[in-house]
Parts: C-alpha cells; sequence; structure tokens
C-alpha cells in the first residue's frame, strides 16, 4: 500500500498540480450548447445518429497488476433480486421518462441483513392509481439471498417515482424511506413491525414538485436528520412542451427550454415534522435544476457542507457558516463549471479524497460529449478541475454518465469510479441510448477504462441510472446495486482479489442513530508519513437519486497494521481507537454523554 499511495501523490497529483498552470488551452469538456428557442420545437441535437462510442481496449499486459484483480459479477437473477423499473415510454419524449431509476438500502427490520428499497415509473400521463406499478421492497435472507416483501410491507407508492433517500428521522432505530416523484413525493415511516406508513402530508415533506434526488443529513447539526430535496423542471407530462426535430420527430426538451424549481430543505423539528427553510438558511442560487447532491465536509472545519449536481446550469457548493446558514461558494472555489468555464448537464456525484490530501474530491458525471468531471480538492485554494490532467477527459465523451461510485474494490489503497451510463434520447432506434457502464482505475499516473476486463457485465449495453453500494453479503467488500430503465436491475457482487480492510458501522447517541455525517481517519500505527492517511466521510446522499449502504471500507493494500483510527462525529466530538487489527467490521458507539452540535 505505501508504494501504490507515494507514486500516486508523488507522480499523478503532483503532476496534475506543476502542470496545471502550463497548459491552460486544454479543453477538459465540452462547450455550453447552442441556447433553444422556447415553445418552438427544439434545435438542440442530442446525437449524431451516425456516431457511435469507440470500443474499448482491454487491460493491457503492461497495466498494473492490481487492475485485472478487478472482478464484478451481476448475480441479481441467482440472489433472486428481480425488478425492472419500467419508464412507460411511448415514443413521445416526455421529459420525465428519462430520469427515473432508484434504490436505498437498508435494514429495515433490524436482522443484520441488507434490504433494498426499488422504485418505479409508470404511465406518467396517466394520475397516480393503484393501477400503476408500486414500488418494491425485497429482504435479505442471508447467503447472498433476497425476497420481496412488499405486499406485507404495506408500501403503496404508485406515484411516477425517480429516487430513493433512506435514514432514520426518528431516530427509532428503523430505517424510513423517502421517495422522490415527478408529483408529490412521499415519506414512508418504518413502524418497526415489519410495515410502513405513508406521513409525507403529517410531515410537511410532500413537496410537489419534480424531485430527482435527495439526502438526508444534520445540517444543523442539533442530533436529527434533516433532508435536502434536489427539485428540477417546470414540466406537465400531461401536458407536455412539445419539442421536435426539423422532420417532425419527437426529441426530449432541452432543458433550458424549461423553468427550474427551486431545491428545498426540510429542517428535522424533532417532533415528526419538518419546516422548509431553503431560503432562510441561504441554499438557493441562480438556475438551480438539481439532478445530484452530496453533504460533506468539504474545507475541514466540522461543519456539514452541501454541494448540488445542476442539469446545464452552475453546480451549487453550499458552505456551513455555523447555525446553519450557508453561503453559495462554487464560483468562488471553482467547482460551479468545467476548467472552461462552461456549465454542464451534471448528473451524479462521487465523493472520496483520491488523492490523499485529507480533502475530499468531487467526481461529476456529465452529458454525452461533454465528458464527466474530476475536481481536486485544494483546500484553502479551493478546487481544480484535472480531469484531462488525470486521463479521465477521453475515455468518457463517448458516454452519458448517470450514477456513480468512488470505491476501494480491490482494497489496494486506492479507489475506482464506477459509472452507469446511457442516454436520455429514447425515440426508437437511437444508436447510443443504450450505453455500458464503466470501470475506471488508476493505472501508474493516469486513470484508464478497464472495459470488459472486470465481467460480462461491463460488456452489455443498458439505460443505467442509479448505483447504490452496499457489501449485502458481509465479506468486508463493496458491492453494488445498478438500476436499468425498462431492463432488470444488476446486483454487481464484489470477486475482486483484494488486500487488507477495515470496515465501519456507527451507532450515535446524541448524533444521529446511523452516524451520517461521520469522518473516519486511518493510518498505519505509527506513521508520520500524510500520504499513508486515509480519510473519508459517511456522507449524505452522493451517485444519483439512490442510498447506500450506511458504512464505510478502506482497502489496507498490504500493510497488516495495526492501525491507528480517529471518529469525528457530527457536533466534532472525537473518538480514538489503536492497535485496530485488519479485516474486521467494527461499529464504533458514541460515548454516552458526548453532546451533538456547534
Amino acid at each position: 500500500m505505501a508504494t501504490l499511495r507515494s507514486i500516486r501523490a508523488r507522480v499523478c497529483w503532483g503532476a496534475a498540480l506543476l502542470l496545471v498552470g502550463a497548459i491552460s488551452g486544454l479543453s477538459c469538456g465540452g462547450g455550453e450548447t447552442p441556447e433553444p428557442t422556447v415553445r418552438e420545437p427544439s434545435p438542440f441535437v442530442f446525437v449524431d445518429e451516425q456516431e457511435a462510442p469507440p470500443r474499448q481496449a482491454e487491460v493491457s499486459p503492461q497495466s498494473s497488476p492490481s487492475l485485472s484483480s478487478l472482478r464484478l459479477t451481476d448475480v441479481a437473477k441467482s440472489s433472486g433480486l428481480t425488478h425492472v423499473y419500467v419508464n412507460g415510454e411511448q415514443g413521445k419524449s416526455i421529459m420525465v421518462e428519462t430520469l427515473g431509476g432508484g434504490a436505498g438500502w437498508l435494514d429495515y427490520d433490524r436482522d443484520g441483513l441488507w434490504d433494498i428499497y426499488l422504485n418505479q415509473g409508470g404511465d406518467s400521463t396517466k394520475d397516480v392509481t393503484p393501477d400503476q406499478p408500486n414500488d418494491a421492497i425485497f429482504r435479505g435472507r442471508g447467503a447472498g439471498k433476497f425476497q420481496e416483501v412488499t405486499g406485507p410491507s404495506r408500501v403503496a407508492e404508485f406515484g411516477y417515482s425517480i429516487g430513493v433517500a433512506v435514514g432514520d428521522f426518528d431516530d427509532d432505530g428503523f430505517d424510513d424511506v423517502y421517495v422522490t416523484n415527478v408529483a408529490a413525493n412521499t415519506l414512508w415511516r418504518n413502524l418497526g413491525d415489519g410495515t410502513f406508513e405513508e406521513i409525507a402530508s403529517h410531515a410537511r415533506v410532500n413537496d410537489p414538485r419534480w424531485s430527482s434526488s435527495a439526502a438526508w443529513a444534520d445540517i444543523d447539526l442539533d442530533g436529527d436528520l434533516d433532508l435536502y430535496v434536489c427539485n428540477y423542471l417546470i414540466y406537465d407530462p400531461k401536458n407536455p412542451l412539445d419539442c421536435r426535430t426539423k422532420d417532425g420527430e419527437h426529441r426530449i426538451c432541452h432543458p433550458k427550454d424549461l423553468d427550474p424549481w427551486p431545491d428545498e430543505c426540510y429542517m428535522n423539528q424533532g417532533d415528526g415534522t419538518f419546516t422548509a427553510e431553503a431560503q432562510a438558511r441561504g441554499l438557493f442560487g441562480p438556475g438551480n435544476k438539481g439532478l445530484g447532491v452530496a453533504v460533506a465536509d468539504f474545507n475541514n472545519d466540522q461543519l456539514p457542507d452541501i454541494y448540488v449536481a445542476n442539469d446545464t446550469t452552475a453546480n451549487f457548493l453550499f458552505l456551513n457558516q455555523g447555525k446553519g446558514q450557508f453561503r453559495e461558494s462554487a464560483t468562488l472555489l471553482g467547482c460551479a463549471a468545467d476548467r472552461n468555464g462552461s456549465f454542464q448537464a451534471s448528473m451524479g456525484l462521487g465523493v472520496a479524497d483520491i488523492d490523499n490530501n485529507g480533502y475530499l474530491d468531487l467526481y461529476s458525471t456529465h452529458f454525452h460529449n461533454e465528458s464527466n468531471t474530476l475536481y481536486q480538492n485544494l483546500g484553502d485554494q479551493g478546487f481544480q478541475d484535472i480531469t484531462a490532467l488525470a486521463g479521465l477527459h477521453a475515455p468518457t465523451m463517448p458516454y452519458l454518465g448517470f450514477g456513480t461510485a468512488l470505491l476501494d474494490f480491490n482494497q489496494d489503497g486506492q479507489e475506482e469510479i464506477f459509472v452507469a451510463n446511457g442516454h436520455i434520447e429514447n425515440y426508437p432506434g437511437n444508436p447510443l441510448h443504450k450505453m455500458r457502464p464503466q470501470l475506471l482505475a488508476l493505472d501508474g499516473a493516469t486513470w484508464r477504462d478497464l472495459g470488459g476486463s472486470p465481467g460480462p457485465f461491463f460488456e452489455g449495453k443498458y439505460v443505467g441510472r442509479g448505483v447504490a453500494w452496499c457489501d449485502y453479503d458481509d465479506d468486508g467488500d463493496p458491492d453494488l446495486a445498478v438500476i436499468h430503465q425498462n431492463d432488470p436491475l444488476a446486483l454487481l457482487r464484489n470477486d475482486s482479489e483484494r488486500g487488507h480492510w477495515l470496515k465501519f458501522a456507527f451507532r450515535g447517541r446524541a448524533s444521529n442513530r446511523r452516524g451520517i455525517g461521520c469522518r473516519v481517519i486511518v493510518r498505519p500505527q505509527g506513521s508520520k508519513d500524510p500520504r499513508l492517511v486515509q480519510v473519508q466521510d459517511l456522507a449524505g446522499g452522493t451517485s444519483y437519486a439512490v442510498s447506500h449502504q450506511p458504512a464505510l471500507i478502506f482497502g489496507l493494500g498490504e500493510d497488516p497494521g495495526p492501525y491507528e483510527v480517529e471518529v469525528i462525529w457530527p457536533g466534532g466530538a472525537v473518538q480514538h481507537l489503536k492497535d485496530v487489527t485488519v479485516d474486521q467490521a467494527l461499529t464504533i458507539e458514541q460515548p454516552r454523554g458526548e453532546s451533538s452540535g456547534e
């Protein structure tokens, strides 16, 4: 691990910082698309119908040996996890058909096995009735098997759903589920007996706008979970804006053709209700059109910040000013646009300290021919788009990315990047509608697309949307649920050869029960080398329209330890652990008497 991390810090990221000022003309993303004429047939061209993504090369013999160890196997069918997100497309290019497909991992019955909530679409032009498809819950039964329990759970969610956010908002020990819809959102309170009740109206979180991703986090550090909801466009699928090509064929409208709905932030009042306080807390900005959200401490001041991925408008970075107040600072800090100053079609978000400098970096997925963007977090200097310098520009240009996850699948001490791809243009015969997923890995000083080498799943093409990670088989490495539109979801079991590892879950007392917002710092015991220190936050949100298992997994490579571990709870309380041995899962309990808050 030490060798790999020193190479990464000394060669790849050091070179990026030294060269960035010298190659300012290098393009790291596509330019802005032309302005369409509102209420006219949209001239926005999404695809060249003759264009197709280039075939990617497999891992070469000269690549790092650790890359060939990466293996992800789709076991959804054999596990009993059978689900298809039906978007209801009818050839009329209705915009809401393009975004749906979320998932949320939870342990709803507290049996120690991970379950999954999966949302559904349906016919967006019809009313919300029991004739529409229902969301689904699959219960983990152990031995890698799942059983559908939607009926017994009493979940009856017939709205046209986009995403899922899981959080124990009432701190009763049972995971609750918030569902984002094209119409009113729903909140399913876990009653603790295997059933749920819908309470969004009572709780005052039944946002009627077209919502996309949502994130639970303790935004004001009062010990309970608040809720940030990304809202998208003012659009009525029953009376949609009619956008066509010059030949009169239906096409998906450009987001610039429509006005945005502002995001909302619901603050937990501790009595089962919430108040909408986005404007009062400074959580707003021009344009909006939110699709992805991540809540984490991006400037290391022990306060939760909020990053929002906006579609074709400037992204937001809301820095926490204390007392639950925020200041939008993305333009000032260099993460509102790409390095050319172009606003991109931002969808999904990944968060990790990829360069090992102690600050959390951001990875944002984007539109076809824009490339995804890696923002390196330089601390007080803000963020720097180093996509091209890292070798990540060209591999993602031919794709349109949604859900993403930055995880160390082979546990060698370096994260990989998984991206689910799929175009939004669903007109019949679009050659780019289905796209293959990608696993990107650091090979020496640059990143590479591994093509089909991680497994047969990567040779297929899908309309990929949500990506949610969970160690569902409890073997100490991250697995993935990947949601596809109109095709079965994938459950990617991680079969990679791997190094040593540590996994952390949390049990809060003064802080929220699952420990969302905790920061964990792991270092070899006695080492003074900062390059060997790993930092992770249990972030709220991330990816796109999903919730992950509330845990952190650290890959440690060949170093057998022991390790020192520092846990920083929301509000700043700190725990220290020494002589921590590798290859074990730990539940960190917050000591009694520690207070949450500033």
